[in-house]
């Protein structure tokens, strides 16, 4: 069951399907990768939205994703992707890890990748330069963390509209 949810999840994803992305996690379920720390479903759902309307805006042309080595708990993704705060062509390469509660939803999601590797290509001269130093992380963490609670406050998502 649990690899059911990994493949279903990354399916939404690829179809830039952020409901479908969000119902694959607990309700108390906690993300975390370089840029992110998150807690509960409707924040975690939250980021997924908000990167795939950028990914939107910027143009499907530029969005590919390659998922392998599927098992209960990993799996291994490959995003390539225009990043919307310089425009820069970005092909990330991440191991994911994964927890599931009794329902097969998913209740831990750890994403790791090189930050160094991932600032150089999304941010250029400044990753080359500061990608290796936590100064540079970060300042990506509150820059993501601004972006996604003026997102979450901006757009009604669909777990939060009134009725």
């Amino acid at each position: 069951m649990s690899q059911h949810t990994i493949e279903k999840l990354y399916a939404a994803f690829a179809s830039l399907d952020a409901k479908g992305m969000s119902a694959c996690y607990a309700d108390d379920a906690f993300f975390e990768d370089e840029a992110f720390a998150l807690r509960g479903r409707h924040a975690i759902g939250g980021m997924w939205s908000m990167l795939i309307e950028a990914i939107r805006k910027q143009g499907r042309k530029d969005w590919k994703l390659e998922v392998r080595d599927i098992t209960g708990t990993t799996a291994h993704w490959e995003p390539t992707y225009r990043f919307s705060a310089t425009g820069r062509i970005v092909h990330n390469i991440i191991d994911a890890e994964f927890e599931f509660d009794s329902q097969g939803l998913i209740k831990r999601h750890r994403d790791r990748f090189s930050f160094w590797r991932w600032s150089r290509q999304a941010l250029g001269m400044p990753g080359w330069l500061l990608g290796w130093s936590g100064f540079l992380r970060g300042k990506v963490r509150r820059t993501a963390a601004r972006q996604l609670e003026k997102y979450m406050k901006t757009y009604a998502l669909p777990e939060r509209r009134a009725g």
